[in-house]
């Protein structure tokens, strides 16, 4: 290598991976760190609460990239190791073994872990988070059929693992606190759908219940004690969310705004430090805000696009986002945002397993959520948001294509 330059990524997840890749692909030749607190070179985490967990995966299928891609980029990889302070003055990182990295640029991308749960005996052995390869190791051997399993939260996470606990033959609880699951992110009649879905296959739903405690009686049995009653389980499964991982740049100074604050080239607000993926908001002109996804999508589009700044090739961020969640045999497919929506026009009769629900804010289409729909989907990535006002009852006919119900002049 003849660039004396050194570029070091903090977070070798799917953005710090996509990252050094993208870099190397852009024609970078200098030093290049990859540090990641997980001993796993970059992987997969989507199949965690699916395909990885049921074992139809081993940890093999998993990874991102060959091992032999690190090599060959000449990539020097610190895996397992936690970066604990960074030195904006010094551009340096002190890292959990002692060792210190000089730096001429810096990428964040940390990500976002398992949003605890502020209770009572949320630590107790049985109480389990998945985030991680190493919480499906730690679970798995409890996924066994005629197992009890409380879920505390109603969102993907949670509906993804009762899916796959069903079909193993565990009887499955979901503990949900809103009075829907998936209330932050879907709309009612998607809500209900896959209530009813999961209800079918034998799941049981306490929904409008706040979980008070957790306690574990001398025969190992742990009780979950709701607004609703109290509930008797071999484990818990927590899945309430995410949370930025943004506490290295917090300590460093960096400006902060639902996540680490970066324009729409990735800058943070120190000079050669960049960010992308989960631990990040963003300005969004599409949505007329600032934002931030915790998705697959956003993790590799941003990371390219924090490549390139770092080489100096601006290309602005501004995704139309997606989203997925597969669960027994129903695929859901999202593509933006929807809860910025003023009106919702019902594309099909749910009844029927397949059905789209559109999204428009001053008659205009923002978002879609297609559930076992994949043309909606498509058509809604390349539309979304649309300049243009829609044709109501056009919209509503499944029959019409997407693309046809944009009203022309």
């Amino acid at each position: 290598m003849t660039n004396t330059k050194t570029i070091a990524i903090v977070g070798a997840g799917q953005a710090g991976a996509q990252a050094a890749q993208s870099l190397r692909n852009e024609g970078y030749d200098g030093r290049l760190f990859l540090i990641g607190d997980e001993p796993q070179a970059p992987y997969q985490r989507p199949p965690l609460s699916k395909k990885y967990l049921s074992g139809e995966f081993e940890a093999e299928r998993l990874a991102l990239l060959p091992d032999k891609f690190y090599t060959d980029s000449a990539i020097d990889c610190l895996f397992g190791v936690r970066a604990d302070n960074l030195d904006l003055d010094a551009s340096e990182i002190q890292l959990s073994d002692g060792f210190k990295i000089s730096y001429d640029q810096l990428l964040i991308t940390t990500g976002s872990r398992s949003r605890a749960l502020p209770i009572p005996g949320s630590h107790l052995e049985g109480v389990y988070a998945l985030r991680s390869i190493a919480d499906v190791d730690q679970l798995r051997p409890n996924v066994q059929s005629g197992q009890r399993v409380s879920i505390i939260g109603g969102g993907y996470i949670g509906l993804e693992v009762a899916a796959v606990a069903r079909s193993l033959g565990l009887d499955v609880r979901v503990i949900e606190a809103a009075d829907r699951i998936m209330a932050r992110t879907a709309p009612e009649v998607v809500s209900r759908y896959f209530t009813d879905l999961h209800r079918s296959n034998g799941v049981a739903f306490e929904l409008g219940a706040g979980v008070q405690s957790i306690s574990r009686s001398e025969e190992g049995e742990l009780s979950v004690a709701t607004t609703a009653g109290t509930f008797a389980s071999d484990w818990v499964l927590v899945g309430i969310g995410g949370q930025a991982n943004v506490e290295l740049g917090q300590a460093a100074g960096l400006t902060m705004d639902n996540g680490i604050a970066v324009d729409a080239h990735c800058q943070t607000s120190a000079a050669n430090v960049f960010a992308a993926g989960d631990c990040t908001s963003f300005p969004s002109a599409k949505y007329g805000r600032r934002i931030r996804l915790e998705s697959v999508q956003n993790a590799i589009d941003q990371a390219k696009v924090a490549a390139l700044s770092l080489l100096g090739k601006g290309e602005a961020y501004d995704p139309v986002p997606w989203f997925w969640s597969d669960q027994y045999d129903t695929k859901f497919q999202i593509a933006g945002l929807s809860q910025f929506a003023d009106e919702q026009v019902v594309r099909g009769d749910p009844a029927s397993g397949s059905f789209a629900v559109a999204h428009l804010r001053d008659n205009k289409l923002i978002s879609v959520d297609a559930i076992n729909t994949p043309r909606d989907y498509m058509l809604a990535r390349r539309m979304v948001p649309t300049t243009s006002e829609v044709d109501r009852a056009a919209l509503a006919d499944p029959t019409t294509p997407l693309k046809e119900t944009i009203q022309t002049a």
